[in-house]
């Protein structure tokens, strides 16, 4: 039985909330902890933890989810707490016959997938530009003076033009699209290149299908550890701490709930 609410997807791409895209899925989004706290001081600890996993739930599988709150419960491992978790998506989530939807989630999807769509149309119509001036021929001169029969021509060397492998974990669409910004910036793809963007992904602690991916979506021909690293780590900090928070709320209530169970 499918834990998410959808229609089987078509065969040759992938299916989101409304959205056909390449078969490439958002791994990660944006996380306002003002806003989120704003909006979710009234709840109990374990509410808290309901919806942050909620969300991370909608976000990654980019579709609505499932209207049985037993189904999400076990989907976001409190299969005990499916009444708590039926009351968040209730309180923050739309019922629809697709699903509970998120219209805010929706709307960050959409905005992701249009970033890396403009910048691949961009890359391509670039390329595609510069593939027709090159196409055209010079036209010769016709007066122009025949060349001396004892002058030996020049022999022209081919020019030689490495491929590059495509890294394992790269999606092939992501990869052309990625080659098509470098080919429009005149900066062809090289193994000294592609060795570089590996080693500034391990620094920023990304995989390196997460760099190029950004890369596209930006609009970039490299990638430095620095263009990511600041603020991302700043968020990561709070966040790891309102997990951590979230998991101390949770085990003090397990305690209380096991101390109850051994005075009855």
């Amino acid at each position: 039985m499918s834990l998410l609410k959808s229609d089987p997807p078509p065969p040759a791409v992938g299916f989101f909330s409304g959205v056909n895209f390449r078969g490439v899925p958002m791994h990660y989004y944006q996380f306002n902890i003002g806003d989120y706290a704003s909006h979710t001081r009234h709840l109990e600890p374990m509410e808290d933890l309901i919806y942050r996993r909620l969300l991370d739930l909608y976000y990654l599988h980019e579709r609505p989810l499932n209207d049985d709150a037993t189904t999400v419960a076990k989907l976001i491992g409190l299969r005990d707490e499916a009444a708590s978790v039926r009351d968040v998506l209730n309180e923050f989530f739309q019922k629809t016959d697709d699903g509970y939807r998120s219209d805010r989630a929706d709307k960050e999807i959409a905005h992701y997938h249009s970033k890396i769509e403009q910048a691949s149309r961009a890359g391509k119509a670039s390329a595609e530009r510069r593939n027709n001036a090159r196409s055209t021929d010079v036209q010769p001169n016709i007066n122009q003076e025949p060349r001396n029969i004892k002058q030996e021509p020049k022999e022209i060397q081919p020019r030689k033009s490495a491929s590059i492998a495509k890294p394992d974990s790269v999606d092939q669409d992501v990869w052309q699209d990625f080659l098509a910004i470098r080919k429009a910036k005149r900066s062809p793809m090289t193994a000294t290149a592609l060795a570089a963007i590996h080693r500034e992904a391990e620094k920023a602690g990304w995989s390196i299908d997460m760099a190029i991916r950004e890369c596209v979506a930006r609009g970039w021909q490299g990638f430095k550890a620095d263009w990511v690293s600041a603020k991302p780590i700043q968020t990561a900090n709070k966040q790891a701490a309102i997990e951590q928070r979230n998991q101390a709320a949770v085990d003090e209530w397990l305690a209380q709930q096991g101390e109850i169970h051994e005075s009855n």
